[in-house]
């Protein structure tokens, strides 16, 4: 049931967790909050509503019985581009290596403030949301076919956007700041970790799968020894 009506251009998230005390909390506060909501117990109940509705997010669950989160949504990318924020257990990155390996855009440790997922949320939506090709920006990194707005955080070859997730933005963002130079894998994991800077080596795979002819032999997201990762822009 919706708390108040919901604007034309209002967000639909579709939250999938098999725990009903926070599916009721979520779907509460996310509405509270001007989001259209939709609630699913586990996968298949979630398919059945992907089926015949578009939803601009879903916030999904890693643990759910029966079929897994991190199984649907290495199914739903297969077909479909729509952000996914993935909710793991605290002390398991296994779960959110495997969870970016499989394409997730986010993902939020439980237990979790649910100010911090509306934040996630809007962040996500902000950045998946295609925006109209305006005039040329100063700060545009280019490479090859490709273009980097360090303002809009957005890839594009040619006229056309390139879908990458938040995570994938952020590590993009900071080398094409520093494009030429190498940056290093603590300083792209954020936090020095070794749990984190082993997603920095699966983001930069996955980026390479999408600007590099070849990934195996990167031209432009290469391997600086000893240092990390550098960028080679044009010019």
């Amino acid at each position: 049931m919706t708390l108040a009506p919901p604007q034309d251009d209002a967000a639909h998230v579709l939250v999938v967790d098999d725990d009903r005390r926070l599916r009721d909390l979520l779907s509460n506060y996310l509405m509270k909050n001007g989001h259209r909501v939709t609630v699913a117990a586990n996968a298949a109940e979630a398919r059945g509503f992907l089926d015949g509705l578009a939803f601009d997010i879903i916030v999904l669950d890693v643990m759910m019985p029966g079929e897994s989160g991190l199984d649907l949504a290495a199914d739903l990318r297969q077909r479909s581009q729509v952000p996914i924020l993935m909710l793991t257990a605290r002390g398991e990155p296994e779960d959110r290596v495997r969870g970016l390996e499989v394409g997730v855009d986010d993902y939020l440790a439980k237990p979790f403030d649910p100010r911090e997922l509306l934040l996630r949320i809007g962040s996500v939506l902000r950045r998946t949301r295609a925006e109209p090709v305006g005039k040329p920006e100063a700060s545009v990194v280019r490479f090859g076919p490709f273009t980097f707005s360090l303002e809009r955080g957005e890839l594009r070859v040619g006229d056309e956007l390139v879908r990458i997730t938040e995570r994938e933005r952020e590590m993009l963002r900071l080398l094409c700041a520093a494009a030429g130079a190498s940056v290093t894998r603590e300083a792209l994991s954020g936090s020095g970790g070794a749990a984190q800077e082993r997603t920095v080596d699966v983001l930069i795979n996955r980026l390479r799968r999408k600007i590099e002819r070849d990934p195996a032999n990167p031209v432009y997201l290469q391997t600086a020894r000893g240092a990390g990762y550098r960028l080679v822009a044009d010019g």
